[in-house]
């Protein structure tokens, strides 16, 4: 008897609450009450062969269960959910550069959402006119742009405008971006991106010199071509060749109607504000992994989620933004920009 009573305990031990008093009511019963069948008894009450009873199958409220897991580049498992958003498309926004948007999730702040994408917080500021490091709200979506220029980093002082001067880009934009004066003196070690700047290629035997500047954020390497994929999206003719991200600008009076240059899914239809310069601006996202750009439009006609087709109007010409004539800017992401 004293066995089977320590049987029932060590059970009890693995069993919740509501199971172990069913055991012990029944033990009691058994043992107790009918003292002959609780030891090597075949009653079917006796403990010996008694049915156990099954827990709750109820969730444990203050229980954790596992969620679901992705793989990722066939070598990782990460959590599908977090709490930052879903970490599939964050690993496809930093591995990749193009454009990315996300939605602000309770408890975010601008400095984890630009680590998680690896920008700075003026980056973020910067794209969506944002006044304020608190500007941000739950639901709110921000516009992730993988900005094209140089990173530097201050070697020997000087200002913002000595660097600009030294590699190109726009001194009213890189002031904006890193929230800095053009002319106050950095100091030594000091990193700011300069947007639209090119990089300078020294000489072969002053290479080694040339680490103040860090890494060159201008798309670079092969793309592919897909000949006959993209349709021109605007009349007129074009005003300037490649520039910024891959772009080219195509000239025409306010007003004249923008297509989508293929079929797709607009992920950003932004009408009005300065928008990283781009003002009013739409993107379109498309089957084969490739995204593009219509900026400085005077007229927006698309919503993000709509699906577009090739050829269909979803804006006009403008010059809003940082622009200085009517005309369109269009830019590829991931392919040879064929105009």
């Amino acid at each position: 008897m004293l066995s089977t009573i320590s049987l029932v305990l060590m059970t009890g031990a693995f069993l919740p609450a509501i199971a172990r008093a069913s055991v012990f009511a029944g033990l009691l019963s058994t043992v107790i009450l009918n003292p002959a069948q609780g030891v090597g008894g075949a009653k079917k009450d006796n403990v010996q062969v008694m049915s156990l009873p099954t827990p709750v199958m109820n969730i444990n409220p203050v229980g954790r269960g596992g969620g679901d897991i992705e793989i990722v580049d066939d070598s990782a498992l990460v959590s599908q959910d977090g709490p930052l958003g879903t970490a599939i498309e964050v690993q496809e926004s930093i591995k990749s550069s193009q454009i990315s948007v996300y939605t602000v999730r309770p408890g975010d702040t601008l400095s984890t959402i630009a680590t998680m994408f690896d920008v700075t917080v003026n980056t973020i500021m910067w794209a969506n006119d944002i006044k304020s490091t608190k500007g941000i709200r739950p639901g709110d979506s921000l516009v992730i742009l993988p900005v094209t220029g140089i990173r530097y980093t201050v070697k020997s002082g000087g200002s913002l405008r000595d660097i600009v001067k030294k590699h190109g880009g726009d001194l009213e934009e890189a002031a904006l971006y890193n929230g800095i004066e053009p002319d106050e003196i950095l100091a030594v070690g000091t990193v700011v991106i300069v947007p639209d700047a090119e990089l300078i290629v020294p000489k072969p035997e002053t290479k080694k010199s040339s680490a103040g500047v860090k890494i060159a954020v201008r798309t670079s390497g092969k793309v592919p071509s897909y000949s006959g994929y993209y349709q021109r999206p605007t009349s007129g003719a074009k005003t300037q060749g490649i520039h910024g991200y891959n772009g080219v600008d195509i000239g025409a009076p306010v007003g004249t109607p923008v297509w989508a240059s293929a079929d797709g899914e607009v992920i950003i239809a932004r009408s009005g504000g300065y928008n990283g310069g781009y003002g009013s601006y739409v993107v379109v996202r498309h089957s084969n992994g490739t995204q593009t750009l219509y900026a400085h439009m005077s007229r927006v006609d698309v919503y993000a989620g709509q699906t577009v087709s090739q050829g269909e109007e979803i804006g006009a010409v403008g010059n809003s933004g940082r622009s200085t004539g009517p005309h369109l800017h269009f830019e590829i992401r991931g392919a040879v920009n064929p105009f």
